[in-house]
């Protein structure tokens, strides 16, 4: 089996999925961009290749069950293994004025397409992997999740946290829940789980508002990716280190 290292990348094809494929892929990972849109995914592979990273494209949409099977088949098919998976892609939800999803007016059809892509989705695309991801001798798994998943920063009257959004942020609290219950379930082997905070990033996601640039937003997320054996698993961390829970 090839000594190169793999990726998966979720929702690679821009933002911070893109910078985070592009940032293992400096390192020598051989990255699979996965993404739902075809043109959107070709081209963010033809700029991979053109800075000199080994990727290529998976048609994945993590809603739907048939499409992960598809991915994971492609990716054994060309991988053999993999090294890491990057759980990225999410969504936000429609929201109101201000960015906001006030709780008492909120659409339950939005919670639960939120909950569809950021969390269900995560278990689709984790558990399908998870065969390659024990070929490895050091896998990796990363969810990029969120600071308003936090409920010690969001109950905090002291801490500025932004609009009230009530299907988004829960459905990171349920996903930064789901890594410790991952890291939990496989405590005995060697896969490391954790949750990856890349701060408020000024991409489409956002309205492209926020101090961060994409590539400093995927830093933590490839910090986790690459940790050492016997790093932390089931934590939740961001460039400062651990955020509380």
């Amino acid at each position: 089996m090839s000594e190169t290292k793999t990726a998966l990348v979720t929702g690679a094809n821009k933002g911070i999925g893109y910078e985070i494929a592009g940032g293992l892929g400096a390192l020598g990972y051989r990255v699979a961009v996965g993404a739902r849109e075809q043109t959107r995914r070709e081209r963010a592979v033809e700029r991979l290749r053109a800075a000199g990273v080994d990727a290529f494209g998976v048609a994945l949409e993590v809603t739907i069950d048939r499409s992960v099977a598809e991915a994971a088949a492609l990716v054994e098919q060309r991988l053999g293994r993999l090294d890491v998976l990057v759980n990225n892609a999410g969504i936000s939800g429609e929201t109101g004025p201000g960015w906001g999803q006030d709780p008492t007016t909120l659409d339950l059809d939005v919670v639960r397409t939120v909950v569809e892509t950021n969390v269900i989705g995560v278990i689709r695309v984790t558990n399908a992997m998870l065969p390659l991801l024990r070929r490895s001798a050091s896998p990796r798994i990363v969810n990029v999740s969120s600071s308003v998943g936090s409920l010690t920063r969001q109950s905090d009257p002291d801490i500025e946290v932004g609009p009230v959004m009530a299907a988004y942020a829960p459905s990171k609290s349920f996903l930064n829940a789901l890594t410790v219950q991952y890291a939990r379930r496989l405590d005995d082997t060697n896969i490391l789980v954790n949750a990856a905070c890349p701060g408020l990033v000024a991409t489409d996601f956002t309205g492209f508002q926020g101090p961060r640039t994409p590539r400093q937003g995927a830093a933590t997320a490839i910090r986790l990716a690459t940790l050492a054996d016997g790093g932390p698993t089931g934590g939740f961390f961001e460039d400062a280190g651990a955020i509380p829970w």
